[in-house]
């Protein structure tokens, strides 16, 4: 993420609203996403979490929080590292900032590293530069997906231990 000025980036999150992640994406969107993760998850034995978020409070925007320090705050808010095998992926987007974080829990995370998630990461910020939001989350889900299922094929008994709802913040 390009450095911005703390001011001007307090403004873009003071200016943020959830009604912004609303326009792009609508509730048709976020269930087709849900779906995708659904399939995905047939697919494998891992669980994938997405979270849109609009922009940060105040305070956390002048306590410097970063989008990667929330993203592992949710990640553990929300138990996604207390999956059974150690493979939960939340994909985390802040709209105020523009980024996109994978945090992968070390059971995936040793099979794909710090670069595999940057490289899914990139192409999804380009997806959403060109505006294809709804797009840029199943790919990542796809491309997230594609790795799991390869180390963690599904189980004869499936289960589904995180929700597949986008929580929107």
């Amino acid at each position: 993420m390009k450095p911005i000025h703390p001011f001007k980036r307090w403004l873009r999150h003071a200016w943020s609203h959830p009604r912004h992640v609303a326009a792009l994406f609508p509730e048709k969107s976020l269930k087709h996403i849900e779906q995708v993760i659904a399939d995905s998850e047939q697919r494998h034995a891992g669980e994938i979490r997405v979270v849109i978020e609009s922009g940060l409070p105040s305070y956390a925007i002048l306590r410097g929080l970063t989008p990667r320090q929330r993203a592992i705050n949710l990640f553990g808010h929300l138990n996604i590292w207390d999956t059974e095998h150690n493979n939960g992926v939340l994909i985390y987007l802040l709209l105020a900032d523009h980024d996109v974080e994978v945090v992968a829990d070390r059971g995936i995370h040793r099979h794909v590293g710090e670069a595999g998630w940057q490289q899914i990461c990139q192409q999804m910020e380009g997806m959403f530069r060109s505006g294809q939001f709804e797009s840029g989350v199943v790919y990542g889900i796809q491309a997230i997906g594609e790795h799991l299922a390869k180390h963690f094929p599904p189980e004869s008994v499936p289960r589904n231990e995180l929700s597949n709802r986008v929580l929107v913040l």
